[in-house]
């Protein structure tokens, strides 16, 4: 196979040498020391060429190899290594970490096992398009954290309006709440985690820690006896983002820009996909508040620009193959996503169910759902909330939630611009907030 790339390249007038390979399970990379003074463009204009003369599916140029003097021509290998996630967990359960967010998500061109820790991502979006492997690679995940880690350790709350995917983890014990599939709900679901992420801040606040993680320690120490208690991780699971965007459109954006802006520090996180990653789906506030992506076959080079910055999704192979991009490097990585069965899938759960049933939060998801913003431009509304709260001398949402027969949504943003103007202060444990201001 080196030996025709070169040849064909040859017969275009450009003299190149491979100088190694590396095979993986779905692809072997060439490299190609390219001749000096020859533009980059050349060689990679000759994709089409190359895919026609090797007759493969997909070829992928990476020009060059970030960090060194060589081309990596990606030629799909004529007989494909499955990677199973059973191998893949049985693989790394003496090195794994305890209690943390590592997931391994599959392996390199090299064969290496590849990990990534929510901790550090914070968020994570992932696009590709129907049978590209996007679903089997966000079950794989929910299972390798099922398998390693109790539900007094993570929780979950999936929203699934295609009702395909994720309601194979119905009752499982790690569920915050029943798995969404209306879009109406959805939004709901993520104005508690907004007001879980308020209320772990200000425990974190008072017990003086920099974040969660040590929280969490304090509480091991001996906080425990003054009341606090262990927090779990909490990850939030959204499948299919698109058809969320549809019904919610600006209430959603905000809600997910609220979460990923603010959430890393007491341990909640984001994992959004989508078949269809076009820029109303994907907005430049989602994109700008979830640096790691994970781009699976799309259809065409602009839909891979959306979700990477740059070309290449397009030229993937679909089942598992996919391009990631960490949030604190340019350079993309290509993977084989572990494949997981429905019946690898129902067996996982069936032993996690041994941890008990799911014990809900008590939260009322059919409520009639409000925007989550309020115009600061709207004076009338936020004084009548502030007369509401000085003569009171009650300053929480949920009193003036049903003082002014509003949502809780709108409730919660009127008290936190009160915050912002300096009129209360901010809430502090179970003491409430303090009134700041006379008049």
């Amino acid at each position: 196979m080196a030996r025709k790339i070169e040849e064909i390249i040859r017969q275009y007038g450009y003299e190149s040498q491979v100088v190694s390979m590396e095979r993986g399970p779905i692809i072997t990379r060439y490299e190609l020391s390219p001749p000096l003074g020859v533009k980059l463009g050349r060689i990679t204009s000759l994709a089409d060429e190359l895919r026609l003369y090797l007759a493969v599916k997909n070829i992928r140029i990476v020009a060059p190899i970030p960090g060194k003097s060589t081309i990596g021509i990606e030629v799909p290998n004529s007989l494909r290594e499955d990677v199973f996630l059973g191998d893949i967990l049985h693989q790394n359960l003496s090195l794994r970490p305890k209690k943390d967010l590592s997931i391994l998500i599959g392996k390199d061109i090299s064969g290496k096992l590849v990990g990534i820790d929510l901790n550090k991502l914070p968020h994570l979006l992932v696009a590709g398009t129907t049978g590209s492997g996007k679903s089997v690679c966000l079950n794989s995940m929910i299972s390798s954290l099922v398998v390693h880690l109790s539900p007094e350790e993570v929780r979950f709350i999936m929203i699934d309006p295609k009702m395909v995917e994720l309601t194979l983890y119905e009752d499982v014990p790690h569920l915050l709440m029943p798995v969404i599939t209306d879009p109406k709900k959805a939004t709901r679901a993520l104005a508690w985690a907004i007001q879980e992420m308020e209320a772990r801040y200000h425990s974190v606040s008072k017990l003086k820690c920099r974040d969660f993680k040590t929280y969490n320690e304090k509480v091991e120490q001996g906080a425990h006896r003054d009341g606090y208690k262990k927090m779990p991780y909490i990850v939030i699971f959204i499948d299919e983002l698109a058809d969320l965007m549809m019904v919610s459109g600006k209430d959603l954006e905000d809600a997910i820009t609220r979460i990923t802006q603010k959430s890393r520090a007491v341990g909640i996180h984001l994992i959004m996909a989508t078949q269809r990653p076009s820029v109303d789906v994907i907005t430049g506030l989602i994109k700008a508040n979830c640096p790691a992506r994970m781009a699976f076959h799309v259809a065409q080079k602009t839909d891979s620009k959306i979700i990477l910055d740059q070309n290449g999704a397009e030229s993937l192979l679909g089942k598992g193959d996919f391009l990631y991009k960490s949030p604190t490097s340019a350079d993309l990585i290509r993977i084989q996503s572990p494949y997981v069965s429905e019946e690898e899938i129902e067996k996982i759960v069936e032993e996690a169910r041994k941890f008990g049933k799911p014990s809900y939060v008590d939260f009322d998801l059919d409520e009639e759902t409000e925007s989550l913003t309020v115009d600061e431009e709207d004076e009338q509304l936020f004084e009548q909330a502030w007369e509401i709260v000085r003569t009171d001398r009650k300053a929480s949402a949920s009193y003036l939630q049903r003082r002014m027969r509003i949502g809780y949504n709108k409730a919660a943003r009127l008290m936190e611009l009160m915050e912002e103007r300096g009129y209360v202060s901010p809430q502090i444990g179970s003491k409430g907030r303090e009134i700041l201001r006379a008049g």
